[in-house]
This record gives structure tokens, sequence and C-alpha cells, in this order.
């Protein structure tokens, strides 16, 4: 009997930074995103789905892999092998569109528990960044890894409500096989965010600088700075991103289809507040007698855990970025006093992210504003990381292989076709 046992014990110790970063993945902005493309256009765009499994899938993998081989984060990578205008520009494009992000996550707390507690906005939004802030400054990166991977737990409500309710089936499956495109800039705004939010340029600084975190955890790193790993290493970290990958498009899947069954078809096809995302929701619950309540309260505790393990990761990788670019020590497992300038960026990107919630900007409307932002962003940054991956120079024997290099570059213009259609139909009108 310990045989079996100690089989699933070694499958799940693989869990690392794959499964967070998959978690992370369907923060606040994906939640957002995910149900307003559900409530405008039904299962119109739930086909991005399949399409974004094995883009995202891929370009994680590369950038696991670039971490795991080089033992430095993606910043540092760039760093050692390309000019400082290219650096300073993937530094740039990464911290600005985190920044923003956090804002739009804090935001979309506090308007998630203002469903639960008459408390004031600004005091909410105050209170969430303190917290966050305590968490990822004062716990060690083990105790932190841990809580991040219990808090993605949150994303359970959707798939169960999706067999809560009647679906048609038939038109769900073929809407998940077969594309519908709108020549409309409605329609590439949300699929620029979807594939934004999904395929994200912090996750790329995230992971990267994770796999390093797990190697210093497990003791990997020589003397010279390179890791000793081998294929059994890259394999278990193979698995880690497909697993974390595959459980965040079963998320997106299931919150695109319960809002375009609950929402959609019952005529809400603008999302306008975080009550109005809620609503997806009650079906879970409708045999209670306080059924809005419920779903409020699942909602946002779903809102609330997914953005505790967002906001960090936005916030971390940022860090991660500028420490190595400009030299300072970086890492989770580091105290305050020895990494006071990653801290310090840490700090910094998120009470800047705080500052953007009192500009008058709505919360909803701020997180799908955010995943397309990183729509944008993230094309120069695939380009970038498509060239690493392939490098012998940089990779050596752990290069991309064909089929690697065809999925990222594939990835790359996918995202550039979808962003340029968007700026294409809104000049168009």
């Amino acid at each position: 009997m310990k045989a079996p046992f100690s089989k699933i014990k070694t499958f799940f110790k693989t869990f690392g930074p794959g499964v967070v970063t998959g978690a992370a993945d369907d923060d606040p902005s994906g939640i957002a995103t995910y149900t307003q493309t559900g409530a405008k256009f039904g299962y119109g765009q739930l086909w991005t789905v399949i399409l974004m499994l094995p883009l995202m899938t891929a370009i994680q993998e590369a950038c696991a892999r670039i971490g795991a081989v080089n033992g430095r984060g993606l910043a540092a990578v760039i760093k050692a092998n390309y000019s400082k205008k290219v650096l300073y520009a993937a530094v740039l494009l990464v911290v600005v569109a985190n920044t923003i992000n956090i804002g739009a996550d804090i935001g979309a707390l506090a308007a998630a528990a203002q469903l639960l507690l008459r408390v004031n906005f600004v005091v909410l939004t105050l209170g969430f960044t303190a917290l966050i802030l305590i968490l990822e400054i004062f716990t060690t990166y083990r105790v932190y890894s841990r809580i991040l991977k219990w808090l993605a737990l949150t994303l359970l409500a959707y798939p169960i409500t999706v067999f809560m309710v009647h679906q048609p089936w038939s038109t769900i499956l073929q809407a998940t096989f077969v594309p519908h495109v709108e020549m409309n800039f409605a329609f590439f705004f949300i699929i620029t965010g979807i594939l934004g939010t999904t395929i994200s340029p912090y996750m790329f600084f995230w992971q990267t600088s994770q796999e390093v975190e797990e190697e210093n955890e497990q003791h990997l790193m020589s003397r010279s700075g390179k890791p000793k790993i081998g294929a059994k290493f890259i394999k278990n970290m193979r698995v880690d991103n497909l697993v974390g990958m595959v459980f965040s498009e079963i998320a997106t899947w299931s919150i695109i289809v319960v809002a375009a069954t609950v929402l959609h078809q019952n005529g809400i096809t603008n999302v306008t507040s975080a009550a109005d995302a809620a609503k997806a929701l009650e079906p879970l619950v409708q045999t209670f007698p306080n059924a809005g309540f419920l779903s409020e309260l699942i909602f946002a505790i779903g809102i609330i855990g997914l953005g505790l393990l967002g906001i960090p990761v936005l916030s971390g990788s940022a860090a991660y970025a500028l420490s190595e670019a400009f030299d300072m020590k970086t890492g989770l497992n580091l105290k305050l006093k020895k990494a006071f300038g990653f801290y310090g960026v840490i700090t910094i990107a998120t009470l800047i992210g705080l500052m953007i919630n009192f500009i008058g900007i709505d919360p909803i409307k701020a997180l799908v504003f955010t995943a397309v932002f990183n729509g944008v962003a993230a094309v120069p940054l695939i380009l970038l990381i498509a060239r690493i991956a392939r490098s012998k120079k940089i990779m050596g024997e752990f290069r991309s292989g064909w089929l690697s290099n065809t999925m990222v570059w594939i990835t790359f213009l996918v995202m550039l076709a979808s962003a340029v259609a968007m700026f294409y139909t809104l000049a168009r009108g």
C-alpha cells in the first residue's frame, strides 16, 4: 500500500511554480475579462480556450526552462546577452503593465469585499494593500508558496456551477472547437483582453525567477552560479507547468460558460460592477432563500483569494525584473535586510497600484482594460523569449526543440494578429 501512496506524494511534490503561475493567471483581471466575454458574446469566444492552452503552455515552459537552465531570472538573462536598450525596454513593459494590473486588482478586492461589508472603499483598499505587503515581505518563500497553492482552490466555484445549470451542451461543444469571429472593435478588444490576461508579461518573469527560487530551495546551485540539473528536473518542471496551465484553462472555460449561460441568456450583456459579475454564481446556491447574498459571498471569496494570490505575483515579478536589471539581491527566500531593494520595488509597485484606484476609474472596467494592455505588451516580450529559448549559446543542450520553437512563434503571431486586428477595427470605426 505504501508504494502507490509514495508515488502520489512524489507526483504532488513536483507541483511548484507552474501550478502557482497557472492559478495566478486567473486573477481578478482574468475573472472580470472572462465574465465580460461570456456576458457580451455568449459562447462566441469559447474557442479561444482551446487555442490558448497549447500557446500558454509553450511560452511558460520556455520561460521556466530559461530560468532553470541559467539559474537566473529573465531580466538577468536578457542583461547578459542583449543590449541595455533591449533590457530596459523589456523591464519597462513588465513594470508598467504590472503596476496597472496591481491597481486594478486592489480595486477589485475592495469592490468584492463591499458586497459583504459596509466599509468605505478607501479603507478596504488600504487594508488589503497592507495585508499583501506584510505577507509578501515578512513570510518565508516556503510558507508563502504553500499559501499561494491553497488559495488556488477558490476557482473551483466556477466548474461546480457549470454542472449545476442546465446547459445546451451541443452548442457549447461546437463553440469550444469551432472558431467564431466578428469583424468589429468590441470583439477584438475582448479577444485581446482574453489573450492578454491569459498570456501575460508578469507570468514570463515570475515563472522564470521562481524556477531559480526552487533550485535554491533544493540546493541545486553550484559555486559558479550554474544550477546542477538534468533531464529529470526538466521533466518535472514540464509536468508542473502543464498541470498549472490545464488547471488555469479549465477555470477559464468554466467562467466563460457560466457567464454565457447565466448572464448572456438572461439579457445581462455588460458587466459593470462586482455585483453583476457575482450573479453568474447564483445557480450554485439558488435552492437557498438568500441565493443572491450567497453568490456574492462565493464570488467575493474567490476574488479576494485570487487577488491575494495574483497581486504578490505581479509585484514580485516586477521586483525580479528591476532587481536583476540593476544587480540587486533578489528572492522571496531572502529576509528584508538582505534584499532591501527587491522588497522596496515590491512595496513601491504595490503603493503606486493602490493610488491608481483614487483617480476615478471603475474597478471592473479597469480590470478588462488591464487585460487588453497586457495583450499588447506581451507581443515584443514573446519575440525576445523565442530567441532566447532557441539560442544554443544561452540554453546549451536544453534549447528549444522544433515543437517548442514552433509553438512559441505561433503564440507570438496570434498575439500580434489580435492586437493588430483590434487597432485596425478601432481605426475603421
